[in-house]
């Protein structure tokens, strides 16, 4: 018995210790949680922000614009004469005009683009592509030649308007350039070099642009589209294929793009197209005198007692300004309640008044005030080549 017992507990004891080891093996210890006395919140999930994602193309927009933009080509008969001897005077004081050389003629071509606004035949272009021009020929995307004669011109902002005389022409549609912002995607159309209709892409650069000295009236598109010689008075469109400027200029040392390029917006160029359609010229309010705009130098060189304004430098003889009694060195600080603070602020509020109009000027002259109405007059035209 006490040999069976000892077998028993012996094997027991041999069971436990198996079981036990068996345990430590294969179980798992479970790890204690760690308790922090300022436990972390868990992080937020990570919101993307929506990007709006442009078309991976534009030919739709290409296709919907491009029918309506045009190449023009320009020709000009100038005479010339040839420096002969016989043409000096000493000469011909013997000789007469007997040995004096024939003048000869010389033709000289030009292109650019311009942009179908009416399928009645009425194009929207640059005035500096068709000036002084003897035959205009417009060529449309499919070959098709056409004869055009000039409706109107507009120099202040070299806008012109040409007319066909056919009737089934395709036309682009018009936006709206006032709502543009830089960063939008816009496309150049057009001629460049006369390689044909090209198509260039870019955003806008900026809005607004002025005293650049291009033109008289200056409200530029900049864009890095790029625009060449040939360009000017071609398309600039949006992303939905709609006009928003006439391209116009560029800026550059070597004559072609270096991604600085200039268009009108077509909210200047609608009323301009308007204005010629219905009078046949544009019609703008003037003054008549010259301004210069008010620095702290020039404030305390003249002991002027406005801050703001512009200063008068000149007055025409006979003009609005003058028959109203306003003389160089008074300083206009309001127009009809407007602030002004540069000279071109003057130059574009009148210009927005028609003819005959009186407007209201207040100003100071030396260190009293003075409040004046003047009745505006009609711009006149200066011709660009005098």
């Amino acid at each position: 018995m006490k040999r069976a017992f000892a077998y028993i507990a012996t094997s027991a004891a041999a069971g436990m210790a198996a079981a036990y080891l068996a345990v430590s093996l294969f179980s798992t210890p479970s790890q204690p949680e760690l308790l922090s006395p300022n436990p972390m919140p868990a992080p937020a999930p990570v919101t993307m922000p929506t990007v709006s994602q442009g078309p991976y193309s534009y030919a739709n927009a290409v296709q919907l614009a491009a029918p309506a933009v045009v190449n023009i080509f320009t020709a000009k008969v100038t005479v010339q004469r040839s420096n002969s001897l016989f043409d000096d005077p000493f000469f011909q004081r013997f000789f007469g005009n007997r040995f004096q050389s024939p003048p000869r003629k010389k033709l000289q071509t030009s292109l650019g683009s311009g942009v179908i606004i009416s399928q009645d035949g009425y194009i929207l272009t640059n005035n500096h592509v068709i000036e002084d021009a003897d035959q205009i020929r417009v060529v449309l995307s499919t070959g098709r030649t056409l004869d055009a004669q000039v409706t109107g011109v507009d120099p202040d902002t070299d806008l012109a308007v040409l007319k066909t005389d056919a009737t089934d022409l395709p036309t682009i549609t018009v936006g709206d350039s006032r709502v543009l912002q830089v960063g939008d995607v816009v496309l150049a159309i057009g001629n460049p070099f006369g390689v044909g209709q090209t198509v260039t892409m870019g955003i806008v650069s900026a809005t607004g642009r002025n005293q650049l000295g291009i033109n008289t009236f200056e409200n530029f598109i900049q864009t890095d589209a790029a625009i060449n010689p040939g360009n000017s008075g071609g398309a600039l469109i949006n992303a939905h294929g709609q006009l928003v400027g006439i391209n116009t200029a560029i800026f550059s040392k070597s004559g072609g793009s270096q991604g600085i390029g200039f268009a009108i917006p077509v909210a200047l160029a609608k009323g301009v197209l308007e204005q010629i359609l219905k009078q046949g010229r544009v019609v703008r309010g003037w003054l008549g005198i010259a301004g210069q705009d008010i620095t702290p130098a020039l404030a305390e060189s003249f002991d002027l007692k406005a801050g703001s304004g512009v200063l008068i430098s000149g007055v025409l003889e006979d003009g609005p300004a003058d028959r109203a009694g306003l003389v160089p060195g008074d300083v206009i600080t309001t127009i009809n309640e407007q602030p002004l603070t540069t000279a071109h602020d003057i130059l574009y509020l009148i210009a927005a008044v028609p003819p005959g109009e009186k407007v209201r000027v207040q100003g100071w002259r030396g260190d009293k005030p003075f409040d004046i109405q003047v009745e505006v007059s009609e711009r006149p035209r200066i011709d660009p080549r005098q």
